[in-house]
């Protein structure tokens, strides 16, 4: 199966659910394998817009932007990140996003 079916199939379950976080996740995590990081990143915010904020998001986004050598950038959505997920009770996944902002703030 092609990324681009992939993308085809979540972007058509995304229009009969056009709430289903995790199918947003999804094409978001898509269009970053397809390089379209800009794309990817409005879908990430967005997910952070939700009530309450979707804590994998801003670690993925943090992620991608890494990857993508913008740190400063990174550095905010894990930031905001680690609130988001403390206040949520989510320690396990401030901890991993602690974690990797020790890794590129050097």
């Amino acid at each position: 199966m092609s990324e681009t079916t992939r993308r085809q199939q979540i972007e058509a379950m995304l229009q009969e659910e056009p709430n289903d976080t995790f199918l947003q996740y999804a094409l978001a995590m898509e269009l970053e394998k397809e390089g379209a990081h800009d794309e990817s990143l409005k879908w990430l915010e967005r997910l952070t817009q939700s009530s309450p904020p979707y804590v994998p998001a801003f670690f993925m986004a943090g992620q991608q932007l890494a990857r993508l050598d913008r740190i400063d950038e990174a550095q905010n959505w894990l930031t905001r990140g680690i609130t988001q997920a403390q206040q949520q009770g989510n320690l396990h996944a401030a901890g991993e996003m602690t974690e990797f902002l020790g890794t590129i703030s050097n």
